[in-house]
């Protein structure tokens, strides 16, 4: 830690352990436990629910084309263009969030696709009463794009490295805290912003760190930990009165504005109408936490991340799909708007990461995926093959 400037804070993993033993200590801070409500959804013995709908040719000629294997996460309307703005986002994916040159999503798709997202925010309890869900599902859609960085580029004085080892720690220290995954995908963000309008030291930015993490409970956790514990955590480096001071400061930076809708949402909600299975999802959710190391995959919509991890990890675990499962698949692939492009950009950023995960010094996110709840997803082999893994996303 002195290399990239931050203090010598509590061990929270052992680094020298195996692989099957460096699980970071779960300090639970509730007298409940802890309860992961984001766990893969079960598959149905009945898989399509068949709807009543109007013929639409451009619908059918868009399913034809998708079916085809590899055909990645694509719904390009024939009015949308795709060219590329700032060499990394597309035009295309910034019409979608505003729902410029149309009226409403709603007439862009079947009601089948309706059902289907209906029923999966139903399932993944990200809602209380269904009649709702479609509209929830338009205002995801709408405000993914407001809190998205335009740019990769870090502060002048702060590098990748710097910031890969600061995420790191977080991850730790969230999974020490046991808090929901929500509250770990905004925390990163509000770093994300942060240091893009803070002025802050390199002696400060655990700190800054600490806060975000700090503010992301405060808006998605029931109980939080005392100002106290947090400082112990960075080995009392800082007061209780430094640590109130930059979160006001923080607040007053960002003005109040802490929405954010993590690509979990986008992720759980793809592989529940996509029907995968357990284990896809789970190597989903690795390489979309591996994600939060790459500073730059910060300038991507969160539904292109969901969709690009969920397709890779279907690569990699290469599970036959039925007919029906086919079908399924083709369905969630028409939820996605965006260049082929850029999906490849992202799978190819991940793929990398993934390869060298147990051999990089920021390993929490290896160790944290390869315990037998998360059915060892970070051990699988086919990770390890990085000339196989960047040969699927070329």
């Amino acid at each position: 830690m002195a290399r990239t400037g931050f203090c010598d804070s509590k061990p929270l993993l052992d680094l020298h352990k195996k692989a099957d033993e460096r699980r970071a200590p779960l300090r639970s801070w509730y007298a409940c436990g802890t309860i992961d409500r984001w766990q893969p959804v079960e598959v149905e013995e009945s898989r399509m629910v068949p709807v009543k709908m109007e013929p639409d040719r451009r619908w059918e000629r868009r399913l034809s084309a998708q079916t085809n294997e590899s055909t990645i996460m694509g719904f390009n309307e024939d009015s949308l263009t795709d060219t590329a703005a700032d060499g990394c986002v597309e035009e295309s994916m910034l019409l979608y969030p505003q729902l410029q040159g149309f009226h409403s999503l709603k007439a862009l798709v079947p009601s089948l696709l309706r059902h289907e997202v209906e029923t999966a925010l139903e399932k993944l309890d990200l809602i209380w009463d269904r009649t709702f869900a479609w509209d929830m599902f338009m205002d995801m859609m709408r405000t993914q794009a407001i809190n998205t960085l335009p740019s990769a580029d870090l502060p002048r004085h702060f590098t990748d490295a710097t910031r890969s080892v600061l995420v790191d720690w977080l991850i730790q220290v969230h999974e020490m805290m046991h808090f929901q995954e929500e509250t770990l995908y905004l925390a990163i963000n509000l770093l994300n912003r942060s240091l893009r309008v803070i002025k802050v030291t390199t002696v400060n930015l655990q700190l800054l760190g600490m806060v975000c993490v700090f503010l992301a409970a405060k808006k998605e956790e029931c109980l939080l930990p005392e100002v106290s514990g947090l400082c112990y955590l960075m080995d009392h480096t800082y007061t209780k009165h430094q640590l109130l001071r930059m979160e006001r400061k923080v607040l007053l930076a960002l003005k109040f504005d802490l929405s954010y809708c993590p690509p979990l949402h986008f992720l759980l909600l793809l592989a529940s109408i996509a029907r995968c299975s357990a284990k896809v999802v789970w190597m989903a959710r690795y390489l979309l936490e591996l994600s939060l190391l790459e500073s730059q995959c910060v300038v991507f919509l969160p539904l292109q991340l969901a969709g690009s991890v969920l397709c890779l990890s279907r690569q990699i675990l290469q599970e036959p799909l039925t007919p029906e499962g086919e079908a399924a698949w083709c369905l969630a692939s028409s939820v996605h708007v965006g260049s082929e492009t850029a999906l490849l950009r992202i799978m190819h950023t991940l793929a990398g990461a993934a390869a060298k995960a147990h051999t990089r010094e920021t390993c929490a996110t290896f160790i944290k995926f390869s315990s037998p709840e998360t059915m060892y997803v970070s051990l699988h082999p086919g990770l390890k093959n990085i000339a196989a893994l960047l040969g699927v996303c070329t």
